[in-house]
């Protein structure tokens, strides 16, 4: 390890450390200063001066309806096999060796998740800016926005949109929000953060089980249920202001999650430097692009492509053959980089992305960029980033989304190293 590269691991190291701790693990739902604090999370001097007042809260945050979570089991722990490197007696051999799980610092949990998330109505919430990115989310036309402001610490949101039981993940490390279904088999799961990294990407744990699950993949790793695997839902990350024109009914999680953390503020500014240095990740990274050169990721029954952001950003569409048909991938301008400046609103422009099937009523369509919406060339009908034909001739027509990840080439090329690069 260079001097450089240990450098940044340290800062890293002490940025989770931060992240993990909280001087007082209160609710907040408003604007509020983060308090300085030492590693250990006690508070630092104060003689900085007092806080500002706070602002009146625009809404209170209200609960809705969640599907119970499965008992837990007593069974051998994937968890503890996991932190101590030797495999407990009766469990099933690990997918990936044990040896390369990296504790990332905080312990299991210590990045709380989000078990008993609140929200909002769009018109109750002013703590986002028009271009900070939420991770946009909807089942049967319940539509939830989870904002990366709150995500960025706690990484895990346990809820039940459109009465399915979902788990909204998002790994900062790897710039990787993905969605899963909790349901295995006849079991509702419940997820937490182990504290481990896997190839730098977060490990989850579920409550039921203590199975370990890679957050990239959505495969059990390590425990009694090692080998199953989640299913997949789509969620896409997108610009506040974009979302809330789109679904003024819909939910935004609010910030009222029982924990105190300076939301708004990013713990790894300059992390997504395209020449930085992944932390914690010991692979060899595929020369094509730098480790930390931005990627939509497609995986469909094993095959996968990538599509570098920079192509993507050239020409707002790209067209690509997968799982036997055809895809079309969308990027629009106008949603901050989580990972660039210590205030996330502030973050550099690095647009939103979306993937679809183009096929409406067994005809394919082809698509062009023109400004903030895409026309189809078929009948130059106007779509918004949702995949909704907003004007024209199939105006209220949905495109069916794929799943799909932005993340940085170092993930996708280690997690999906067949993968085929559309440029």
């Amino acid at each position: 390890m260079t001097d450089a590269v240990r450098r940044a691991a340290l800062v890293l190291s002490a940025s989770l450390a931060l992240a993990a701790c909280g001087a007082n693990d209160t609710a907040s739902d408003t604007d509020r200063p983060a308090a300085t604090t030492t590693l250990d999370g006690s508070p630092a001097d104060a003689a900085a001066g007092s806080a500002p007042s706070l602002p009146a809260r625009p809404g209170e945050p209200f609960e809705v309806d969640q599907l119970p979570a499965s008992a837990v089991e007593d069974v051998a722990s994937g968890l503890e096999s996991g932190l101590s490197g030797d495999l407990a007696s009766g469990l099933p051999e690990p997918t990936v060796p044990l040896d390369e799980l990296r504790s990332g610092g905080p312990p299991p949990d210590g990045i709380p998740p989000i078990d008993d998330p609140t929200f909002l109505r769009p018109d109750q919430v002013d703590f986002l800016a028009e271009n900070e990115p939420v991770l946009a989310f909807d089942v049967d036309g319940d539509a939830r926005a989870y904002p990366v402001q709150i995500l960025i610490w706690h990484e895990i949101v346990n809820d039940t949109v459109g009465g399915d039981p979902v788990a909204i993940t998002y790994c900062p490390l790897c710039n990787s929000a993905l969605a899963y279904d909790r349901r295995v088999g006849d079991r509702v799961l419940t997820f937490g953060t182990s504290g481990m990294l896997y190839n730098s990407a977060l490990v989850m744990w579920d409550r039921q089980t203590e199975t370990l699950w890679s957050h990239f993949t959505g495969e059990a790793i390590v425990g009694t249920l090692t080998g199953a695997e989640l299913e997949s839902r789509a969620v896409s990350t997108v610009a506040w202001g974009e979302w809330r024109d789109a679904h003024p009914d819909g939910l935004v999680l609010s910030r009222d999650t029982g924990h105190n953390r300076s939301y708004g503020d990013n713990p790894y500014p300059g992390y997504d430097d395209v020449d930085g240095t992944p932390f914690l990740f010991e692979g060899e990274v595929d020369g094509r692009y730098t480790a930390m050169t931005r990627i939509v990721g497609v995986e469909l029954d094993g095959d996968a492509i990538g599509v570098p952001l920079a192509a993507l950003q050239a020409s707002g569409v790209v067209g690509a053959e997968l799982g036997g048909g055809p895809l079309t991938v969308w990027w629009t301008g106008g949603t901050a980089s989580a990972l660039d400046s210590r205030s996330i609103a502030e973050g550099v422009d690095v647009g939103a992305t979306a993937v679809f099937s183009p096929v409406v009523d067994g005809r394919p369509l082809t698509f062009s960029a023109d400004g903030d919406r895409l026309v189809d060339t078929e009948t130059g009908s106007r779509w918004n980033l949702f995949g909704e034909a907003v004007e024209g001739d199939l105006a209220g027509t949905q495109l069916d989304q794929i799943v799909h990840v932005d993340t940085f080439w170092f993930a996708w090329s280690t997690f999906r190293p067949d993968t085929l690069v559309i440029e």
